[in-house]
């Protein structure tokens, strides 16, 4: 695993939690649900995200006072609906930092996998010749395997035949292997599919290594599901070409998702089809989520939770029961190299990954323990993954730990 970038990754995470405690009190008593259930300890953000209770509102003044089809009508309600989904589509936008929205597009969707199912089907397949490779990457999330596998069997349909080239790795790691990468990449290659963070190994996946790599006439999309709502993204340092999410896990509601086009390499987007009526409440949660997140601060959000995730590494590192999936070089405490992005996947090395997962619930531990949707190519064994956002508490990881120490 590489060494970081930025400084903030070797900040002492002790320090971090104690700077940003009070922060942290004022953010986690806006979530509703968590200060219904104060027993349970909600560790699967990954999954889905809990919502503030600014989103509540929004949705809820949203259905009681305006709610009307987005560009079908000409009354109040109707133009008020047409502008907040439009709206929506800029602070998309926004919070990407986007260098150049006059160029780029955004297209509400239902999440990252309608997203990704959108660049392979309206942009991708009109791309490729017979004899081109679009590299994939086969140990991400299978929402960033599947839709480029289906333009793959679409094209051999009409006789056009497409490489997939997978995407290689650094052994033991989870990392991609941008050596290897260069290497791999060759005149016929069209399009790159990756990950911004890893879903199973938290590893922040170092794009700007897969456009060094594959050079800068290359397309790349990029699958942020576990990034956006984690951590400031700017899109300038990224230099890709598809940034696809899903709402659901960046505090909006479920359904709802987006896809940034920057419109640069190869021609512009152009979904194809009758859109329907769009998702107009999902519209108005993402619209407030970003809102809340930025109000918040996404920065203290990423410091926050990559100090918990350190807290969790560090004690898992210790106990001699359990295997870090991931690179094992960044769980002692003071690393110097690339630490957890808020989630840490692990295994016992004598209970199932799914026994563990009941374990831990019976003492109010809500965790993922299965094989977390990746793809053929990666892990074969579940595992409990541990994932947190700004409303996750130290005490939450603390519990954990005397949890799984009692079990080492």
């Amino acid at each position: 695993m590489t060494t970081p970038e930025n400084p903030e990754a070797a900040e002492s995470p002790d320090d971090v939690l104690r700077e940003l405690a009070s922060w942290h009190e004022e953010v986690r008593a806006q979530f509703p649900i968590l200060r219904a259930e104060p027993g349970l300890a909600y560790l699967d953000s990954a999954a889905t995200s809990q919502k503030p209770q600014a989103v509540l509102d929004a949705v809820q003044g949203y259905l009681t006072t305006s709610n009307a089809n987005s560009g079908r009508g000409s009354y109040p309600w109707a133009n008020r609906t047409t502008a907040l989904v439009a709206q929506a589509r800029r602070q998309v936008a926004q919070s990407l930092g986007d260098p150049d929205p006059d160029r780029s597009q955004v297209v509400l969707t239902s999440g990252a996998t309608e997203a990704l199912r959108l660049v392979a089907r309206d942009w991708l397949a009109a791309q490729l010749a017979d004899g081109d490779e679009v590299i994939v990457p086969f140990a991400d999330h299978q929402a960033n395997i599947s839709p480029w596998q289906e333009v793959r069997d679409l094209l051999a349909r009409q006789g056009v035949r497409v490489v997939l080239r997978p995407m290689p790795y650094q052994r033991g790691s989870g990392d991609y292997d941008h050596v290897a990468l260069a290497e791999q990449v060759g005149a016929r290659t069209r399009f790159v599919a990756a990950t911004h963070v890893h879903h199973v190994y938290g590893n922040d996946m170092n794009v700007h290594r897969v456009r060094a790599a594959v050079g800068p006439h290359v397309p790349i999309c990029l699958d942020a599901s576990q990034s956006v709502g984690h951590q400031p993204i700017r899109l300038d340092a990224l230099d890709v070409d598809f940034v696809a999410f899903s709402g659901h896990k960046a505090l909006a509601l479920p359904g709802t998702g987006a896809l940034w086009a920057r419109q640069a390499r190869g021609p512009e987007l152009r979904p194809g089809g009758w859109s329907g009526t769009p998702n107009t409440v999902g519209a108005v949660s993402l619209s407030a989520a970003l809102d809340w997140l930025r109000d918040t601060d996404t920065g203290r959000v990423h410091r926050w939770t990559r100090a918990l995730t350190a807290r969790l590494t560090d004690a898992l590192s210790r106990l001699g029961s359990y295997q870090v999936l991931g690179c094992r070089t960044s769980l002692a405490a003071g690393s110097t190299v690339q630490r957890r992005q808020s989630l840490v996947s692990f295994r016992h090395r004598a209970i199932p990954s799914g026994d563990l997962g009941f374990i831990l619930f019976d003492r109010g531990l809500m965790v993922r323990s299965d094989q977390h949707c990746q793809g053929a190519s990666g892990e074969k064994t579940g595992s409990v993954r541990v994932s947190t956002h700004a409303y996750t508490a130290v005490e939450e990881i603390d519990r954990l730990v005397e949890a799984l120490r009692a079990l080492d």
